[in-house]
């Protein structure tokens, strides 16, 4: 069966799906940000075929998301966010903050985030760039972009 192209789609969430939108891409990035790095950490935490994740990492390389670093003589290989994958993350962190609020259930969420520039606990807050205020789907409109197609 093949995969749709979403790639090619004029639309950016359409195209961000078609790099993160496998379910094992998004574990694989959270994975490597929380600093497991080399196949074997990966695989053992994920608990996925060796197979699958061979696809993933070569994906996630191969879309400028990882970068692949040898760590040894033998071809062994880390993996580290690229300043393209880092800013992934950061849709992760959305993500993330909308499971805790949604999913987590009366335990709680299972990570708390610290934020390093104030030390404090808290979650994503999605602002608009231009005037700080909150942002939500609520609050915007959506004009034609200069991608668009007629």
């Amino acid at each position: 069966m093949q995969r749709t192209d979403f790639g090619s789609m004029t639309c950016s969430i359409a195209r961000t799906l078609d790099v993160i939108g496998e379910p094992w891409s998004p574990l694989v990035l959270r994975d490597v940000w929380v600093g497991l790095t080399r196949f074997e950490q990966l695989q053992a935490d994920l608990g996925i075929s060796r197979k699958v994740l061979t696809e993933r990492l070569n994906h996630l390389v191969d879309a400028g998301i990882l970068d692949r670093r040898p760590y040894d003589r033998r071809p062994r290989y880390e993996y580290v966010l690229t300043e393209k994958g880092t800013e992934l993350v950061d849709l992760l962190l959305v993500m993330a903050h909308w499971g805790d609020k949604w999913l987590a259930g009366p335990a709680g969420p299972p990570v708390l985030h610290r934020h390093h520039a104030c030390g404090e606990i808290t979650t994503v807050d999605l602002r608009c760039t231009h005037c700080g205020e909150p942002m939500h789907a609520t609050d915007v409109d959506l004009l034609p972009g200069p991608g668009a197609t007629s």
